[in-house]
């Protein structure tokens, strides 16, 4: 055969190998390649969004403990402001419980010297001398009592130790009631 026949034959077989590879090779190997680049551009999008929504997610957590942390600092400076309003309102009972401590020993201490006065003095008795001084003493001693006792209770109350000062108020209310006559104070 002769170099152009060969060439001629080559050709053919060249073109029929072509064919074949573009019809039966080829699109195979196409079709996997672009799914193989439809899974990357996808895995590629994911990650993106993933990372958008890592972002939301940081953002809206950050709100979250801002907003946590700005209730957290509300409810604090809400208690502490009843805190100072109870104290206050404690300061504020005691004085006046101090005033009509005062009021009523000044009117009792009144009344002593009325009915010492309207007895003569002294009197004839001596006994009776010593009596008058020790009645008129115990006023005086459960006044000083009273007033360490609120004290006391006030120191509680500015501790926030509501507990001993509410027992302190019993004891103050005690010691009107008993050792001054005084009704009590309290409601209920």
């Amino acid at each position: 055969m002769s170099i152009t026949g060969t060439l001629i034959v080559q050709m053919i077989v060249f073109a029929i190998l072509v064919w074949f590879t573009m019809k039966f090779v080829w699109p195979p190997i196409t079709a996997a390649l672009d799914e193989r680049a439809k899974k990357i551009a996808e895995g590629l999008s994911a990650a993106d969004k993933a990372k958008a929504d890592l972002a939301v997610a940081n953002k809206r957590v950050e709100e979250q403990l801002s907003a946590a942390r700005d209730d957290a600092a509300k409810r604090l400076a809400d208690a502490e402001r009843l805190a100072q309003s109870m104290v206050e309102d404690a300061k504020v009972r005691a004085s006046e419980e101090a005033a009509k401590i005062i009021a009523a020993a000044k009117a009792e201490a009144g009344a002593s010297a009325a009915t010492k006065g309207a007895k003569g003095g002294r009197g004839s008795r001596p006994g009776a001398v010593v009596a008058e001084g020790v009645t008129a003493l115990a006023p005086e001693q459960a006044l000083r009592r009273i007033k360490q006792l609120e004290a006391e209770m006030f120191r509680h109350a500015r501790n926030l130790e509501f507990e001993d000062a509410a027992r302190l108020r019993d004891e103050v209310e005690r010691l009107k009631r008993s050792a001054l006559g005084l009704p009590g104070t309290r409601a209920g």
